[in-house]
């Protein structure tokens, strides 16, 4: 009995340092997590898009498995940064997965406004990487399950602007869905000679898979032409 209570009593100190160490640890990489974040953030708004994703990046990395909630907001800060930093492609790929799982979690419901910015994103990413597919000559049936896609969620939006009684929000989303249909219905030729939207250059300069082909000659790199409307996310100028 005697030697039962001294194990008890030497291992007490001990369980006691190992879970001062691991919280320690825990604490240490959580710092890490809201440097690179705040980073990431402090860059995008200066539209410092590549080294924000870089930092985002390293957040995500760091985090907890059980920080389901900050990983989700995680997702949509970078994929939002990497539509603007030659990351359109990924970014599409990612806010897919992301609002498939924010739209199927039923044990932990998630806050609408939430999915409502994961699906604008999404429609946004959708819409650009459109531009970009036809601008490199790419056939309908590739681009247009994007922009159909994006109307989709566009339309969705503003539904649920409506039904939430905010018509400035509808106006938005309406604005956004009208940029998306007229971008399915314009000429190849006219969307050639529009100013290409700002991911879209930085997709076309970085990204290889998505570089336009020399044949399509230097397009201007400013604002977008009045013809085209109102760029989908507000982009442009």
């Amino acid at each position: 009995m005697r030697k039962t209570l001294l194990v008890v009593w030497l291992i007490i100190p001990l369980a006691g340092f190992l879970y001062h160490l691991s919280a320690g640890e825990a604490h240490g990489r959580m710092d890490q997590v809201g440097s690179h974040l705040q980073s990431g953030r402090n860059l995008a708004r200066q539209a410092q898009w590549t080294r924000a994703s870089q930092q985002l990046q390293k957040a995500l990395e760091l985090l907890p498995d059980d920080a389901d909630e900050l990983r989700r907001t995680l997702r949509l800060e970078l994929a939002q940064a990497q539509i603007h930093g030659a990351g359109l492609p990924e970014a599409g790929e990612d806010l897919k997965k992301l609002l498939a799982e924010v739209t199927a979690d039923d044990t932990q419901p998630v806050d609408p406004k939430f999915t409502a910015q994961v699906r604008e994103a999404l429609a946004s990413s959708q819409y650009y990487l459109t531009w970009l597919m036809r601008l490199e000559g790419m056939p309908e049936t590739d681009w247009k399950p994007e922009i159909e896609s994006a109307r989709q969620n566009y339309r969705l939006l503003a539904e649920q602007a409506e039904s939430a009684g905010s018509s400035s929000e509808v106006t938005r989303q309406l604005e956004n869905l009208e940029a998306a249909i007229r971008l399915e219905q314009m000429a190849l030729t006219d969307i050639q000679g529009l100013p290409i939207p700002k991911p879209c250059q930085n997709c076309c300069s970085n990204c290889r898979s998505r570089r336009p082909s020399p044949k399509m000659g230097k397009q201007k790199s400013d604002a977008r032409g009045a013809s085209a409307g109102k760029p989908a996310d507000g982009e442009g100028s």
